[in-house]
C-alpha cells in the first residue's frame, strides 16, 4: 500500500555519475520530508541527503555535500539524487525514506525518524 521503489543504481566507473529515482506509491508526499541513506557492507547505515516537504530545505552529509543533489517533483510523487565525481567509498545500498512532517522545514538525517523505507538500490563505484 505505502511503498518507495528505488531505481537507477549500477556499476560506474570512479568520477562517473548516476541518477538515483525513488517514486512513490499508495501515498503522496507533499507534506512528507524524504531522505537518501546508504549502507555498505560492515558499516551502520549513513544519512546521505534530506529535502523538505516544501523542497525549500537540504542538507547532506560532509561525506557527499559539492558531490550529490537532491531534489524532488512532488507532482510525479517522486524524489532523486544526482550522484556526482563518485568514489569507490560511495559504494553502498541506497534507501530513499519518507516521513510526515506537514508544511513545516523539518528535514532529519537521523533514519530512525523516518517512517517508510524503500528496499533499496545497489549502487558500485569501481574501475
Amino acid at each position: 500500500q505505502l511503498q518507495l521503489v528505488e531505481s537507477g543504481g549500477g556499476l560506474v566507473q570512479p568520477g562517473g555519475s548516476l541518477r538515483l529515482s525513488c517514486a512513490a506509491s499508495g501515498f503522496t508526499l507533499d507534506y512528507y520530508a524524504l531522505g537518501w541513506f546508504r549502507q555498505a557492507p560492515g558499516k551502520e547505515r549513513e544519512g546521505v541527503s534530506c529535502i523538505s516537504s516544501s523542497g525549500g530545505i537540504t542538507i547532506s552529509a560532509d561525506s557527499v555535500k559539492g558531490r550529490f543533489t537532491i531534489s524532488r517533483d512532488n507532482a510525479k510523487n517522486t524524489v532523486y539524487l544526482q550522484m556526482n565525481s563518485l568514489k569507490p567509498e560511495d559504494t553502498a545500498v541506497y534507501y530513499c525514506a519518507a516521513i510526515d512532517v506537514g508544511r513545516s522545514f523539518r528535514c532529519p538525517l537521523r533514519g530512525y525518524e523516518y517512517r517508510y523505507w524503500g528496499h533499496g538500490t545497489q549502487v558500485t563505484v569501481s574501475s
